[in-house]
Parts: structure tokens; sequence; C-alpha cells
């Protein structure tokens, strides 16, 4: 087990920001963390970076905690925050070579290389960072990450802000180094984990709301629909009653256009179409049904709805 979160809780006064998290990292994997803004995702980057201290529970990185072994864990790591640390002023090279000597790597030219090597930069290295695009400037932030050789890479929004083709560059780039390294990153795109992940955990609030690979995630959604129905006026008699259909998981109120309109939103089971059910209760309940629309949910749908 590379990494190894137990009850993981972050407090700022009476808010909670991490909710007693549980999860590990093995090694070799590409973990997705993924959730909207304001989820958590960069508060349990900085803790397990040693940036933050936990307000309880632990995390242990190669079985040693991160509290106990600060500085041998955070030599494990490589990490590029959401605010790549770069120096506008520096040329890219001179950059690395800074950062190297600041981790005190003895053969600091030669990873300088290597690294330049791995992120495609030999041709920018003579290059001043304030002058590259937003692509070569994340690639330069991987760069620094990657020096020393680190086991575990961390990634907070590593695409954030790029045009398609500067994210599909450092897609690629993830993955190669992936081979090798585990990595972890956060984002709140849904087509980043899908694209470069082997595992996700989706967090909203502070809590894991779900867990597995890409594949497990799809198969959630994989045969599920919502059906939206469109009735003149809510009528409490009638979620009651829908509610009560066998396969229906859950029914919400949604604001219609019209005033004297209600419109619901329908989540049902695997395989279920209650449409002439519910035609039938209308007229049982002496409703208009003026209009209903099934449509199959999707990966999207389902992480819209473990975050609303």
């Amino acid at each position: 087990m590379e990494i190894a979160v137990n009850n993981l809780t972050k407090k700022y006064g009476s808010v909670t920001v991490l909710d007693a998290m549980n999860f590990t990292v093995d090694k070799g994997e590409i973990l997705g963390f993924l959730g909207p803004n304001g989820a958590g995702k960069t508060t349990t980057m900085r803790i397990l970076t040693g940036f933050l201290a936990p307000t309880s529970g632990d995390v242990k990185i190669s079985n040693l905690d991160i509290l106990d072994h600060s500085l041998e864990t955070r030599q494990k790591i490589g990490y590029l925050p959401e605010n790549n640390p770069l120096y506008n002023e520096m040329k890219v090279f001179e950059y690395l070579e800074f950062v190297a000597r600041a981790k005190g790597i003895k053969n600091w030219r030669d990873e300088v290389k290597r690294t330049l090597a791995i992120c495609k930069l030999g041709e920018r290295a003579d290059q001043v960072i304030g002058e590259l695009s937003k692509g070569f400037k994340q690639r330069v932030g991987i760069a620094q990450a990657l020096l020393g050789d680190p086991e575990i890479i961390i990634m907070d929004e590593p695409t954030s802000g790029l045009d398609p083709n500067q994210i599909v560059e450092i897609r690629n780039l993830i993955k190669e180094v992936g081979k090798t390294k585990t990595i972890i990153l956060s984002t709140h795109i849904l087509s980043e984990v899908q694209a470069s992940c082997t595992r996700a955990i989706i967090i909203n609030k502070g809590k894991i709301v779900a867990t597995g690979t890409t594949e497990d995630l799809i198969r959630a959604a994989h045969g599920k629909s919502q059906l939206f129905i469109t009735v003149s006026g809510k009528k409490e008699e009638l979620e009651t009653a829908i509610q009560a259909l066998p396969g229906v998981e859950a029914i919400e109120y949604v604001l219609a256009h019209m005033p004297d309109e209600a419109r619901y939103t329908i989540t049902l089971a695997e395989n279920i179409d209650v449409r002439k059910e519910i035609s039938k209760l209308c007229v049982e309940k002496d409703v208009i049904l003026l209009g209903m629309e099934l449509k199959t949910l999707s990966l999207e749908d389902v992480f819209r709805q473990l975050t609303q």
C-alpha cells in the first residue's frame, strides 16, 4: 500500500472541510480525485504533501506516518499545486536547477537533464518561463515535481485553464509518468478521470460519495434513466404515489417555467420504465399531464447527482 488515509478530518473553527475520509492508493495507480469546486480536493492534497496538518485521523506514506516522519515522507512526493509555483523571470533550466538544489539533489545537473527530456522541454530550456504558453508552463511545473525521482506524484488541477490541444499533451505526459510512478490528480472535469486514471474517488463537501475504477462508475450509471414530467400544479399526493412505484429511486420537484405548472425529475432503477403507470396515476389523481421525457443516465449525470 503506497498511501493509506484513515478517518482524515480537517476543520477550520466550526467549519468541517474534510469529514472522516478513508481511502488507499496502491503502488502504480493513477488515482483521480474528482469533485466540484470547494469539495475539499485541494485541502486533501495539501495534507498528503505535508503542507497542512489534519485536525484528526492519520495519513501513511509507504507505512510511514506523515507527522512522525515528515521529512522522509515529503521526500517521497513530488507536488504540482493548483497555482503553479514558477518564477516567470527565470529561464526553464535556471528554474529547474534552483528547485533541484533547493531539494538537496546531489547530481542536480543530470537530474535537470532527465526531467527536461521526460517533459519534452529540451528545446525550451533556454526560454524565459514568462514567455511560455500555459501548456508549457504546466510541463515545467510537472518537471519540478519529478525532480529527485519521487515515488509519488500529486497534481492539483493539472489541466486547468488549458486549451484542448494542451490538455491532450498533458494527459499523455501524465500517462507516461504513470508507467513508473503512483499518481494522484485532482480535478472537477470528468473527462480527465476517464482519459487518464485507473481509479476514481468522487468527493463532495469533504466526504467520499463514490469510489471505483472508471469502468465501475460507468457500469453504475449504465441502464439507469431519468424521467422528466410536467403536470398542472404541484401535487404532493401525486409525488407520494410516484415514489411508491416499483423501480422509482427518487423523485425531485423542479421549479417549472410557468407558475401553474410543476416539473419533476424521477430517477429510475436499471431497465425500469414507469411512463404508463404515471399516466394512469395522473388520471386517477385528476392531474393533467403536460409532458413526459425519458433520458438514459450518463456518467456526468451520476456525478451531478452525487455532488449537488
